[in-house]
């Protein structure tokens, strides 16, 4: 063999070799992403799955052991529960696309910064709403038409939810942070672990103390406060892991780049629940019957949404890395994928629910007593559910904008999403007999991913920039 053949033979070897070691250390900003991506979504989709699990624990150990008035007086309260709850998912999301970008590009002191800030906001944001919410309670429930054979129960769980809001608030923002920082294991295991101590606790205020519909908000504010202060303690060992240089605990301009995508995204979460708030006003018309069966439908619904909107979620974080990083080019492969886990995810669970849809909702409701109920539950699912996928695409699609911060129109997808669906429950509840309601979702999320597909194909994402 002569020099240059083993000159050229080692250079080969040598360059398999680096390939081989890019592929190891392959990340959401270099190598392959296929395997980063599908890595860092399914524990935000198992950890997401368990977050649902408080309410749907709630509603089972309430509809079985207290009653069909019980249940429906904590779906009542869902609607607005899950206002505040968005809110809480918007404000840490918004945050962290700043801390992903910063993260991307390496900039380890302003991240640090950025951080700090977030969390520093957040803390008295959710101490106001907390007040706010306390002092406007039966207000709302009022304005919302609550009947008055729930009202005193639905009146109590909110109050007690609302004191916890600073958990609520401060655990999104951790779970987020550590999702910036492409750590989505970390969020899973304390979620994991809050939904077993929730469970033992609903079970233990129910069943054991009898406490009613107010022992489920107990355990869902003591599971969530001691997730909150245990999530803040490894963050906190993360963060003095990652070597800098003195870094600002408060930062004026970076508190300003947060809320330019904090605010669009708090909006585009509340939308979601806003919507849900309205057409909770127009269910309550057709009375307490029709109304536990919704609400055990959409409990059900809320789980089954759960992984397409952590795709959605994965896609944002990935994009907003990559865009830090400056290699927009490498979205695309990361879109097709998140596409295809959003599209396939969607399709199994509509079979799933499609056969089966009544045995989930009578998980919630005593067949004999509730049979007419439980009709109309599964009824909503085997409908709904026939275009998850949809809402799958849409939530990827979405990502990309959230990611690349392309604000304005992210938040129009969401605009014309809720306009779509309120208008078209309100203008068609009555005629249809509350039917329209398991049709306007769908039809609205069909709207929101032709004008996300748009937008991405147009392409005029790639221009934003935060960092």
């Amino acid at each position: 063999m002569s020099y240059y053949e083993y000159s050229e033979k080692q250079k080969g070897v040598q360059e398999m070799a680096e390939q081989i070691q890019e592929q190891k250390k392959a990340s959401m900003i270099s190598g392959n992403p296929v395997k980063p991506l599908i890595l860092f979504a399914i524990p935000m989709i198992v950890g997401n799955l368990f977050q649902q699990f408080y309410n749907i624990i709630d509603s089972i150990v309430v509809g079985n052991v207290v009653g069909e008035e019980a249940l429906a007086a904590v779906g009542a309260s869902t609607a607005i529960t899950m206002l505040f709850v968005m809110v809480a998912l918007g404000t840490g999301i918004g945050c962290s696309v700043v801390i992903s970008q910063l993260f991307g590009a390496k900039q380890m002191e302003r991240m640090k910064t950025a951080i700090s800030t977030a969390l520093i906001s957040i803390l008295g944001f959710s101490v106001i709403l907390s007040i706010l919410g306390m002092m406007i309670n039966q207000g709302l429930m009022h304005l919302m038409g609550t009947p008055e054979d729930i009202f005193k129960d639905a009146a109590a769980y909110l109050q007690i939810y609302f004191c916890g809001f600073v958990f609520l608030f401060l655990y999104n923002a951790f779970s987020a942070i550590f999702n910036a920082l492409g750590d989505s294991v970390k969020p899973l295991i304390f979620l994991i672990f809050s939904s077993l101590l929730n469970i033992g606790l609903d079970i233990f205020f129910v069943a054991k103390l009898q406490m009613g519909v107010p022992g489920v908000a107990w355990a869902t504010l003591i599971a969530q406060g001691i997730s909150a202060v245990l999530s803040f303690v490894f963050l906190m060992k993360k963060l003095r892991g990652i070597q800098t240089e003195r870094f600002s605990y408060f930062d004026r301009e970076m508190l300003k780049s947060m809320i330019k995508v904090a605010i669009p995204t708090i909006v585009q979460q509340s939308i979601v629940s806003m919507g849900m708030l309205l057409i909770q006003a127009a269910v309550n018309r057709f009375g307490s019957t029709f109304l536990a069966g919704y609400t055990a439908a959409v409990k059900i619904d809320g789980i089954a949404i759960v992984p397409m909107v952590a795709v959605g979620n994965a896609m944002s974080t990935y994009v907003a890395q990559n865009m830090g990083a400056n290699k927009p080019e490498r979205i695309k492969t990361g879109y097709r994928i998140c596409l295809a886990m959003a599209a396939l995810i969607g399709l199994v669970i509509a079979v799933i629910f499609f056969f089966c849809g009544e045995q989930f909702v009578g998980l919630f409701l005593d067949s004999a007593t509730g049979a007419e109920a439980i009709a109309i539950g599964a009824e909503y699912l085997s409908i709904i559910s026939l275009f998850y996928f949809v809402m799958g695409l849409m939530n990827v699609s979405n990502g990309v904008l959230r990611g690349a911060a392309d604000m304005k129109w992210f938040l129009t997808c969401s605009l014309v999403n809720l306009c779509v669906r309120v208008g078209l429950t309100y203008a068609l509840a009555d005629v249809t007999e509350g039917m329209i309601i398991m049709w306007a979702n769908p039809i609205g999320w069909f709207v929101g991913l032709v004008i996300a597909v748009s937008r991405y194909a147009q392409g005029g994402w790639k221009k934003k920039r935060l960092v």
